[in-house]
């Protein structure tokens, strides 16, 4: 029987993913930074992504140091918001939205990885429509579930899931009431475990089997790629789809 990787191996294989994702998270601090005030108490967007990163204990310097390319105090690139849209394996729509510096390097990456695993690009809002933007806070099984329906209710939130197989329970909320109900949810000692606004299918398409696991490498794939920012997609996967 083969020896497992070292522990050296181990970290050095971390060490590069959560480079990876400091990568992506100061990109979309620069963008939000861009777009509107660079002072993350004015400005939403660019709040949501420092929190990202101070989730992910990203040091504060490099906060600073991202912000202050984004406002020219520091010579930095500047990134350009792309969507793509496409069908991965068994009819699956998935939604790709990329920050870059190179439009062409970019395109060309993501209709590879569509066409290395069996989909295709399509046409911008080709599959968008079958998405809807809001915000989703996520709290892990165990969580107080009353408690929970009750202060996301007075805070305004649009609606509670409770999902019956594991307790873990979604508060949505519209994307502009998102900063708000989180904030509210907070003061009242309710920190999610996940807090975002994201995209999601109004109807899930099961996959099962090859084309299952086409679509999960497909989703990988594209996850991996320094550009690419999120990935949605309306998969319903089980769990032969990650053997």
């Amino acid at each position: 029987m083969g020896r497992g990787p070292s522990i050296e191996a181990r970290k050095n294989a971390s060490d590069a993913q959560r480079g990876k994702i400091f990568t992506k998270i100061i990109r979309e601090i620069s963008v939000a930074a861009r777009r509107g005030l660079p002072d993350p108490a004015n400005n939403p967007a660019l709040r949501s992504a420092i929190d990202k990163g101070l989730a992910i204990n990203m040091p504060k310097d490099t906060i600073e140091r991202a912000l202050k390319k984004a406002t020219g105090e520091l010579e930095g690139v500047e990134y350009e918001e792309i969507r793509y849209e496409g069908y991965a394996p068994g009819g699956v729509a998935v939604i790709v939205d990329c920050l870059t510096d190179n439009r062409v390097r970019t395109v060309a990456d993501v209709r590879h990885a569509f066409a290395k695993f069996g989909g295709n690009l399509g046409t911008e809002g080709s599959v968008a429509f079958m998405f809807k933007k809001l915000g989703v806070l996520s709290f892990a099984p165990g969580a107080d579930e009353e408690k929970i329906t009750e202060a996301a209710i007075d805070a305004g939130a649009d609606d509670v899931v409770v999902y019956p197989d594991d307790g873990s329970v979604d508060v949505l909320t519209a994307p502009e009431a998102f900063e708000g109900v989180k904030g509210a949810m907070e003061a009242a000692g309710l920190k999610a475990d996940l807090a975002e606004v994201t995209f999601r299918a109004d109807n899930d398409i099961a996959v099962e089997g090859e084309a299952a696991q086409q679509v999960v490498k497909l989703l990988r794939w594209l996850e991996d790629m320094d550009d690419v920012q999120n990935v949605y997609s309306n998969a319903e996967l089980g769990a032969d789809a990650y053997a």
